[in-house]
């Protein structure tokens, strides 16, 4: 999470004026604070986040100290394969996350049936992507959804119309699950040679090549 910190600092004649700082990580935004309480011309203070809430310094700290036993700095990639063939699909998605001080990327794939289209796959490698963030205990965080598919990314985005029946009930489903977990979705579209471990992994999965694994990183 990017955080700006906003505060009225006040000069010893009383003159005040307010001042606003660029995005910086959250645990740079409390050592910042925290430097100007000392200096103790800060009259108010508060910590505004991409989604412009805002924070208390005692809101922030405490949820600072919480985060850090849990899993957080969230990106998730996906991506989706169908065989017109077979009428199979192959699911993959790759998450990274921090914890406890460690960073971790978990890689998981699943095969699948009754899927109509390979814009119906990367929708169900979406679920499948948010599935595995509930199992983590991912909750109340911004995550960043990265993918190649223009279609799931734009509609998610709501920058195009979800037309079709059966895409759109993938998309609802998904907001149904984002917003029950509190994720605060933000969506990223890249070339395809950006996803390739997730493509890899649906390629997998369409190979009947099951991938469920968590390493950490160095």
């Amino acid at each position: 999470m990017n955080i700006r910190i906003e505060w009225a600092y006040r000069l010893p004649n009383g003159v005040e004026t307010v001042f606003r700082s660029e995005e910086m990580a959250l645990a740079d935004a409390v050592l910042f604070a925290e430097d100007l309480e000392r200096i103790g011309r800060a009259k108010s203070m508060m910590f505004i986040d991409q989604f412009d809430s805002t924070w208390t310094v005692k809101e922030m700290k405490k949820y600072l100290k919480e985060m850090e036993t849990e899993p957080h700095n969230v990106t998730v990639y996906f991506d989706g394969g169908f065989d017109r063939a077979t009428n199979r699909s192959g699911l993959g998605c790759v998450i990274y996350y921090e914890q406890s001080g460690k960073s971790y990327r978990l890689r998981r794939n699943a095969s699948a049936s009754g899927l109509m289209s390979n814009n119906e796959a990367e929708y169900a490698a979406f679920h499948l992507s948010v599935l595995e963030l509930e199992q983590l205990n991912v909750h109340h965080l911004p995550v960043r959804f990265i993918g190649d598919s223009q279609v799931v990314i734009n509609q998610m985005n709501e920058e195009w119309p979800v037309v079709e029946k059966d895409l759109s009930n993938w998309a609802d489903k998904i907001d149904r699950k984002l917003e029950n977990l509190g994720i605060r979705p933000e969506y990223k579209l890249v070339p395809r040679k950006l996803n390739a471990e997730a493509d890899r992994l649906a390629t997998q999965a369409l190979n009947d090549i099951e991938i469920t694994a968590t390493s950490e990183l160095d």
